[in-house]
C-alpha cells in the first residue's frame, strides 16, 4: 500500500512538473500567459502609502506586434523596471479638490491661453489671433448628430470657453455627485503640480505599461485576449453596438462620460481603470518611433528602466510640426471604441500637447519604495 501511494505521488509530481514545463514552453512560444503570479499588495497608510498598490517590477515584453497594434507600438522589445507604488485609481475630483483647497492652484484651463505654448503646435507663419480670442477654456468632446467620416476629429471636438476640471464640458456642466470620478481637463503641468504637492511623481511609459498588463504577458487587453467578458465590456469604453461613434443623440441618452473609479474589475496588481474611462499622462516625451529606435539600438538586449526620448517627434499628426512638444498619454478613454481609437489596449500610446487639457484626460501617480 505504501509502495503504491509512493508511486502515485511520484507520478502526480511528474505530471505537475511536466505541466509546468509545457506551460512555460507554450508561454515562450506564443508570448501569452502570465509573467508571474500577481499578488495584490495594498498600502495601509502606515507602513505603505494609502490608496496605492505595490507594482513588483521585473522583466516584460513592451509594445505589441499584434494585428491591432499601430506603428508606434512596434516592435515588441525586452524591458526591465524596478518596483514602485502606484495609485490604485485615477486621481479623483475629490482628491484634486483637496489639492486646490490647500494650494489655491489654478489649472491651465482656468488661465488665459499663452500664445508661446500654442504657436509651437502650429505650422510656421500662422499669425497670432486677436487678444479677444484668448479666453480660458479647454477642448471638449461635443459629438455629432449624424454619422460622419472618422478621418477628421475636429468634427467632434471643440474648444469650449469656461471648460475646466470643475466644468468638464463647459460652464453649464459640473461635477456634483461625481467626486469619485477621474478628474479631467488636466494638463501635463497640472499633473506635475499635483504630484509635487502629493509627494509623488508621474510614471514612466514603461512603468505604466508594466502595471497595466497586471502580470499578463502580451495579452491584447488589460484583462486578456477577448474584448468582451461574458458578453460585457470590462472597461468604460464606447459601445458601438449601442451607439455609433461619434454620434450623440437624445435617444442614446447623450454623450457617455467618465464612470466612478472602481466600477470595473481590478487587474492582477489591484489597479482599476488602467484602460478606458480617462487617458492618463505619463512622464516621457512622445516619440512616434521610439520603440523602433530602442529595439534597434539595443539589438534585443534587455533595456533597464527606460526614461523615453530626449525630445518629442511625431510626423503622423497632420498640421502639427513633427518636433512640437508632446508628452505620452496612455490607457484610452470612454470615447475609444472598435471603430475608432482602440487605445484600451495596454500597448497603445499617443502624444499630447502638455498645455492642452481635454475632457477625457486625467492621470494617476506613482511613488518610489
Amino acid at each position: 500500500m505504501k509502495i503504491q501511494r509512493r508511486r502515485w505521488l511520484i507520478a502526480a509530481s511528474s505530471l505537475l512538473v511536466a505541466g509546468a514545463i509545457a506551460s512555460y514552453l507554450m508561454t515562450r512560444k506564443t508570448g501569452k500567459g502570465v509573467l508571474q503570479a500577481p499578488t495584490i499588495v495594498q498600502g495601509d497608510g502606515k507602513n505603505a502609502p494609502k490608496g496605492m498598490v505595490w507594482i513588483p517590477g521585473g522583466e516584460f515584453l513592451m509594445g505589441s506586434d499584434h494585428k491591432k497594434a499601430q506603428a508606434n507600438e512596434r516592435p515588441v522589445h525586452r524591458v526591465k523596471i524596478n518596483g514602485f507604488w502606484m495609485d490604485s485609481t485615477h486621481v479623483t475630483n475629490d482628491q484634486f479638490a483637496q489639492f486646490v483647497k490647500e494650494t489655491n492652484y489654478r489649472t491651465t484651463a482656468e488661465q488665459i491661453p499663452d500664445w508661446d505654448t500654442i504657436k509651437v503646435q502650429l505650422p510656421p507663419g500662422v499669425p497670432k489671433p486677436p487678444n479677444s480670442a484668448f479666453v480660458p477654456g479647454a477642448m471638449v468632446f461635443v459629438g455629432t448628430q449624424n454619422k460622419v467620416s472618422l478621418d477628421d476629429y475636429s468634427q467632434w471636438w471643440a474648444y469650449v470657453p469656461g471648460a475646466d476640471w470643475r466644468h468638464p464640458t463647459g460652464l453649464k456642466s459640473n461635477i456634483e455627485g461625481k467626486g469619485d470620478h477621474p478628474v479631467v481637463q488636466i494638463s501635463y503641468v497640472d499633473a506635475l503640480a499635483y504630484a509635487k504637492w502629493a509627494g509623488k511623481r508621474l510614471p514612466t511609459e514603461a512603468e505604466w505599461e508594466f502595471a497595466a498588463r497586471g502580470g499578463l504577458n502580451q495579452a491584447t487587453y488589460a484583462w486578456g485576449d477577448q474584448l468582451e467578458q461574458e458578453g460585457k465590456l470590462p472597461a468604460n469604453i464606447w459601445d458601438v453596438k449601442k451607439q455609433s461613434f461619434p454620434v450623440v443623440s437624445p435617444k442614446a441618452g447623450g454623450a457617455i462620460g467618465t464612470s466612478a473609479v472602481g466600477t470595473f474589475p481590478q487587474n492582477g496588481y489591484g489597479l482599476f481603470d488602467m484602460t478606458g474611462n480617462a487617458w492618463q499622462w505619463v512622464s516621457d516625451w512622445y516619440g512616434f518611433d521610439y520603440f523602433a529606435q530602442q529595439a534597434k539600438q539595443n539589438d534585443d538586449r534587455l533595456i533597464v528602466n527606460p526614461q523615453g526620448p530626449d525630445q518629442s517627434f511625431d510626423p503622423a499628426d497632420r498640421g502639427v510640426p513633427p518636433y512640437a512638444p508632446k508628452r505620452v498619454i496612455r490607457g484610452g478613454s470612454f470615447l475609444c471604441n472598435e471603430d475608432y481609437c482602440q487605445s484600451y489596449r495596454p500597448s497603445a500610446r499617443r502624444g499630447a500637447d502638455p498645455f492642452s487639457p481635454m475632457s477625457h484626460l486625467g492621470f494617476r501617480l506613482v511613488k518610489d519604495q
